[in-house]
């Protein structure tokens, strides 16, 4: 069985590999994309910011930063 931090990894890692084929999105695409609240969303993006791994040219916009990552 699936763990809750086990589910929020996966979805995290989602979003970022959302981000990265995508180039620049919105905060409410990854909200409909995903089909979760705004709140969830933007903790997953914090996770990832505080990890260099995405940033925000400007507001309600995220992209992929240049650091390289391995995704397994």
């Amino acid at each position: 069985m699936e763990t809750s931090t086990d589910r929020m990894l996966n979805r995290i890692k989602s979003v970022y590999l959302y981000i990265k084929q995508r180039g620049t999105v919105s905060t409410n695409e990854l909200v409909e994309e995903f089909g979760i609240t705004p709140r969830t969303i933007q903790r997953d993006l914090n996770v990832l910011e505080y990890n260099n791994l995405v940033k925000s040219p400007s507001r309600g916009k995220w992209t992929t930063t240049s650091k390289k990552t391995k995704v397994s």
